[in-house]
């Protein structure tokens, strides 16, 4: 399930207003629909508004246990690759800082190795494991930096204590690549994301068997209840769900004055 994750790719505040849109367009789109037929589920004289209002806070409260839990695994999964990429950046950094104290003309091939290694990240690997690739094009470089490290022969003490330490980090750079690269296929399953989805056209619907008389009311309740449905939505890292509340917010205000 790769194809969407084109998503990841828009700003926050497109991703915000896309999502707002869909979310409030099915909305008050079945309200619509439903409201011909919604009053011949209620009687006359009588509302069963109290009824369905207990099935839409049974609902609300399972539905937001593992929506929280959701969200918290997504947050939790940004951060852990977050820090492995920030791992290996420090640990690249601190190979080429001591590659560049080797004597020519290996130190010349070393930092041309660490330099390849970095803009293949950048111009190639990156770009793949965001669209859920395993990256494989570093691996030639990472072999070819082994090869110049393999051929060095230190000649002082000094050098052998810089040698060893450039091995160092080249280990733990090796070690962070691998940790990078099986972040691609962690994350959360799509039954879960199938669950939120499902639960947040479950958790819309039942506003729409709501009898009420004032139109603009439903449509603001409606409205109202997205607020929960849209965060299943969040891209991982999104930092602007206060952003999209508020776009969130003003929609529903907005939509009471349809009718």
């Amino acid at each position: 399930m790769t194809y969407w994750l084109w998503i990841y790719n828009l700003p926050n505040w497109l991703f915000g207003v896309i999502s707002v849109l869909v979310f409030c367009s099915f909305g008050i789109t079945g309200l619509t629909i439903t409201r011909r037929w919604v009053p011949s589920l209620h009687h006359a004289i009588v509302s069963y508004n109290d009824i369905v209002g207990y099935y839409f806070g049974a609902i609300t409260l399972l539905y937001g246990i593992p929506l929280g839990l959701l969200l918290i695994g997504v947050w939790s999964i940004f951060t852990e690759t977050e820090a492995k990429v920030d791992r290996e950046a420090s640990s690249l950094a601190a190979l080429y800082f001591d590659v560049s104290h080797y004597p020519e003309p290996s130190r010349g091939r070393l930092q041309e190795d660490v330099r390849s290694y970095t803009l293949e990240v950048i111009d190639e690997a990156w770009p793949q494991q965001r669209k859920g690739v395993v990256p494989t094009g570093n691996v030639r470089i990472a072999a070819d930096l082994a090869n110049d490290l393999a051929t060095f022969e230190p000649r002082s003490e000094g050098q052998k204590a810089l040698h060893a330490e450039a091995y160092r980090q080249f280990n733990e750079l090796i070690e962070r690549r691998r940790s990078r690269v099986l972040g691609v296929t962690a994350g959360l399953s799509g039954a879960l994301w199938a669950l939120v989805l499902i639960g947040a056209v479950i958790n819309i619907a039942v506003t729409w068997c709501f009898h009420l008389h004032n139109q603009k009311n439903a449509r603001l309740d409606d409205g109202i209840d997205l607020n929960v449905a849209r965060a299943a939505d969040f891209p991982p890292g999104s930092n602007g769900s206060s952003l999209y509340g508020g776009f969130v917010s003003v929609f529903a205000t907005l939509s009471t004055y349809l009718r």
